[in-house]
């Protein structure tokens, strides 16, 4: 077999390793995936017309519209943070010490990982989506293309998210120690476009919202589905996505290629 077809079979391998791992143990996803469900329902209902008020709407389906961008981005922050978990898991129990001796495709062990992640990822935001759809939440005026681009985009920032989050997880003693460091991944949604405009933060605050990954991400999700300005926030997403899969994945291959102490 060639090298590609042997790297593509132990990929393959691991990631059905990692996806049973999540069927048979689902427990931390859903508790990842309850922080973004419960923060929409809070501030849709307890805060909703209040917030919809303050970005100029007549009731709270406005901050819905507004709202739900920033939890789907933040549904990515809190889903990876299960790869780090699971990667430092490994490598605490030994296996992946084992795995560097097997006679397999070095790169497969965090190709599974990530791939992994990656789906568990969009599959949360689906479910996400679902209750933003069921509480009222509506695409206004999306094309067939744009719906793409938004998917792509998700997919794009899930793999970066993911690659640093195994990087955490390899640089982790331990697994209460990975899922502490990669707590800045479902911080940094909070301080940034997701609940209120970033011109109505006090002044000092602005940049901190403004240049981060997940804001400019966030708008340019939310001006593919609501038709709002995207401006220059494309292209920002599309290059921390870009900065944050190399080096994330520069990050976790030399800790995997690392000799153990």
């Amino acid at each position: 077999m060639s090298s590609l077809s042997l790297a593509v079979r132990d990929s393959s391998t691991m990631l059905r390793r990692n996806l049973l791992h999540a069927r048979r143990y689902p427990s931390l996803t859903l508790n990842l995936l309850l922080t973004p469900v419960m923060l929409l329902l809070l501030f849709v209902y307890i805060f909703g017309n209040t917030m919809s008020a303050g970005i100029g709407g007549a009731d709270r389906s406005a901050y819905i519209a507004y709202i739900v961008p920033g939890i789907v981005l933040m549904t990515i922050g809190s889903t990876v943070i299960g790869a780090a978990v699971s990667v430092s898991t490994d490598m605490s129990e030994g296996i992946i010490a084992r795995f560097r001796t097997m006679a397999i495709h070095r790169g497969s062990v965090l190709i599974g990982h990530v791939i992994g992640s990656v789906l568990q990822s969009i599959a949360s935001v689906i479910l996400v989506g679902a209750v933003a759809v069921a509480i009222g939440f509506r695409s206004t005026g999306a094309t067939a293309l744009e719906w793409l681009a938004a998917f792509a985009l998700l997919t794009l920032f899930a793999l970066a998210l993911t690659w640093i989050a195994v990087g955490m997880g390899m640089a982790s003693p331990n697994a209460e120690a990975a899922s502490n460091n990669a707590m800045p991944l479902i911080l940094l949604p909070l301080i940034s476009s997701t609940f209120t405009p970033i011109d109505t933060m006090p002044g000092w605050f602005q940049p901190i919202a403004e240049y981060q990954p997940f804001t400019p991400a966030i708008e340019t999700l939310r001006g593919l589905l609501l038709g709002t300005e995207i401006g220059h926030n494309g292209w920002l997403a599309l290059a921390w996505c870009l900065v944050l899969a190399a080096l994330g994945y520069r990050w976790s291959a030399a800790s995997f290629n690392r000799d153990p102490k």
